[in-house]
């Protein structure tokens, strides 16, 4: 999980899981119906909430779930059934570029509800909770580096992103041609490895979540930092991570060309099924009302 979304920003979790992390309808519905208790065990863990700190917690997720299952599920449905309908007459270059620019939309407003509602939780933290968190910040910037490779050479680490590449889109179109595999292998070889310069700027945005925190500034500047978390990069990180997307789009357009009727209907079916199950998660909230 990202900086941004450690902050308590509990809406970036629910968009990415819902969309992308979860495989299946089913496990879709079923991750979003135990958000509540997915956010208490995260937030346990990383500040400890007791008593009152806890019961605050309580009434803040859930006045954000409400929030979230009213308005941005919708909005998730017809962004996964457009997405579906795209992907099912082949993808362009605009259309890779709409989805990633929509998806950062949604985030982004995801982001300022849940860091409006947990503010001003975080400025009654006690030290200890703030040195908890840092703990657990810093035992998730180990986990990403042993995950991306950081300290393996240039090619072992190659080799990681092109396992990490199939694994992901198998998930997604089932098993890959030994040709499609080895497309995803030159995006590998062609793309800079930009995650050195990506966990230093994840550890930037800790330490200026972290100086927040202990300011007991957090009502006054968490939502304005947490919407515009990525727009203070360092240039040479953006350059890469720019140029990586750009492999990356080269990359999905190539394999669409390629893709089987078969692996094709799949990862439509999966998106439709998101779409469904956004609908109905939705339409609860309606019946419930």
């Amino acid at each position: 999980m990202s900086a941004k979304a450690r902050a308590g920003t509990i809406g970036a979790w629910l968009l990415c899981a819902g969309l992308i992390a979860l495989s299946g309808c089913t496990a879709v519905q079923l991750g979003y119906n135990n958000a509540d208790s997915l956010l208490h065990w995260r937030a346990g863990r990383y500040f400890g909430f007791e008593d009152e700190q806890k019961a605050e917690f309580e009434r803040r997720v859930q006045r954000f779930l409400a929030w979230h299952r009213k308005t941005e599920l919708p909005r998730y449905a017809r962004f996964a059934s457009d997405l579906a309908d795209r992907l099912a007459r082949g993808v362009s270059q605009g259309d890779l570029v709409w989805g990633y620019d929509a998806f950062q939309g949604y985030l982004r407003q995801t982001l300022r509800a849940g860091s409006g509602e947990i503010a001003a939780l975080l400025d009654d933290l006690a030290p200890e909770q703030i040195e908890r968190f840092q703990e657990r910040l810093e035992k998730e910037d180990r986990e990403f580096a042993k995950e991306y490779g950081l300290g393996e050479t240039a090619d072992e680490r190659r080799e990681i992103r092109v396992k990490r590449n199939v694994k992901r889109l198998e998930e997604w179109f089932g098993a890959l041609s030994d040709a499609q595999a080895e497309r995803v292998a030159l995006y590998s070889r062609r793309a800079p490895l930009d995650d050195e310069l990506r966990l230093r700027d994840r550890k930037r945005l800790q330490r200026e979540l972290v100086a927040m925190l202990k300011s007991k500034e957090a009502r006054r500047k968490l939502v304005p930092w947490a919407v515009a978390w990525d727009q203070h990069r360092d240039p040479a990180y953006e350059t890469l991570r720019k140029q990586n997307l750009q492999e990356f789009y080269a990359m999905l357009l190539d394999l669409d060309k390629t893709l089987s009727p078969e692996q094709r209907n799949r990862a439509v079916q999966r998106l439709r099924g998101f779409a469904g199950d956004f609908t109905t998660l939705a339409a609860a909230v309606e019946a419930a009302r």
